[in-house]
């Protein structure tokens, strides 16, 4: 069984969040059955974006890294809040525990950002929110990244990054590819209407 922590930070997106819960839900179901995720967050109530409210199965503090196989991590709203958790230290040291145990770390559009600060992306090809004149570029760029502005999805070693929530499903299917095989993703995509 591979499991996968979705940490969520107060002002996630919540669409980016559910492809992963999606994904491997269907993965359990019409899969091979070998993906379990679970919500972390650092609050007992996580506001999203646009005050759609979840409550996190786990709490950041009771993580064990060397429980999980893989970290994902939906983008959100500076506006909603979502840099006061994603910068927070105890965040990006989840982060920097997952790389250092070599663990696939998946993120969608601004996801990519606590990467960064984390300090995971220096010298590592990635990309985020491509739109907004490329603000948040040339702020993932500022972390070290070698940034690839014109690519939806980007994978360097262990690491998964997307330019804008329209790439979320890809990156989830990715994961699951990443977790599982080939085989069994497109299975997965084509019982959910994908191919």
């Amino acid at each position: 069984m591979k499991r996968i922590c979705l940490l969520l930070a107060n002002g996630f997106e919540m669409s980016e969040a559910s492809v992963f819960t999606d994904v491997m839900g269907w993965n359990q179901t019409d899969g091979n059955g070998q993906t379990e995720l679970i919500t972390v967050g650092m609050h007992k109530k996580l506001k999203c974006t646009w005050n759609f409210t979840v409550v996190p199965e786990m709490q950041l503090k009771d993580l064990t890294v060397s429980d999980f196989d893989a970290l994902a991590i939906p983008g959100g709203f500076e506006e909603a809040g979502f840099y006061q958790d994603a910068f927070h230290p105890d965040f990006l040291k989840t982060i920097q525990d997952f790389h250092n145990q070599g663990k696939p770390i998946a993120s969608i559009c601004v996801g990519a950002l606590p990467l960064g600060k984390s300090g995971i992306l220096k010298g590592i090809r990635a990309t985020t929110y491509n739109l907004s004149s490329g603000f948040r570029q040339k702020q993932l760029a500022a972390f070290g990244a070698n940034l690839q502005p014109n690519t939806p999805i980007v994978m360097d070693q262990n690491i998964i990054t997307s330019y804008n929530p329209s790439t979320a499903f890809d990156v989830a299917f990715l994961l699951l590819e990443v977790l599982t095989t080939a085989e069994n993703t497109n299975h997965v995509k084509k019982q959910m209407g994908f191919i």
